[in-house]
């Protein structure tokens, strides 16, 4: 499932999290990279363990907390502590690659399952060319560049690249997510389900049909979660 979800942070959380991040100190991307993805791997990341990231990593998490759409399209069993990446100058791409299946966390060697990956833009598109994240899915080739503060869902299995950056810096935080639905047919068909429960309620309320239908997705959700 590719999905765009709006408004993860707030603008002032947005103006905190780029206050942060952008006086802070970058490294060369691939000290978190496969053994594939480092071989087309070229920008910068902000070290895992280090004060601005822990700082800014906290603000996405927060915003991550508060979105409703989030929760019902992951169903987040567990989060990869947000990671923060610059394409910018020499260092400004990364080629087609898929993310790896299974992820250690740096801090406590926690081994996560990447069900979902999730890039959160913390530049405005106006402030640079390039740089549009590109997934080939079912569909074909999508290529995403969103407002600051927005966030796409995307399977981790696709392959997917980032154009260079030809001018200005392209700023995100990136992390995967391990969902308490493994399998994506099924997180897709609750995630539908969800929303046209919500769409009912809006346009009839909770009518017997409804607290019926909506005892169909917990149900469903009930069999297929592992929390």
């Amino acid at each position: 499932m590719l999905l765009h979800i709006p408004q993860v942070l707030s603008r002032d959380a947005l103006d905190r999290c780029r206050g942060i991040v952008s006086a802070a100190q970058w490294v060369d991307g691939r000290v978190t990279a496969g053994t594939q993805s480092a071989k087309t791997k070229n920008n910068l990341q902000l070290t895992e363990d280090s004060e601005a990231a822990r700082a800014a990593r906290a603000i996405v998490l927060a915003g991550l907390e508060r979105s409703a759409l989030f929760f019902t399209a992951a169903l987040p069993k567990r989060i990869f502590p947000p990671l923060f990446n610059r394409y910018e100058g020499a260092a400004n791409a990364f080629g087609d690659h898929v993310d790896n299946a299974v992820r250690a966390v740096a801090a406590t060697g926690e081994r996560l399952r990447t069900d979902l990956s999730a890039t959160l833009f913390l530049s405005e598109p106006a402030e640079y060319d390039g740089g549009e994240l590109v997934i080939e899915d079912t569909f074909g080739t999508q290529r995403i560049k969103l407002p600051a503060g927005n966030m796409v869902l995307y399977p981790p299995s696709s392959v997917h690249r980032v154009e260079p950056v030809t001018r200005g810096a392209r700023i995100a935080s990136f992390f995967w997510i391990e969902s308490m639905v493994r399998e994506d047919e099924r997180r897709r068909l609750l995630f539908d389900l969800d929303m046209a429960i919500l769409g009912l309620r809006d346009s009839v309320g909770d009518t017997p049909p409804v607290v019926r239908l909506t005892g169909c997705y917990h149900n469903l959700l009930r069999m297929w979660a592992v929390a």
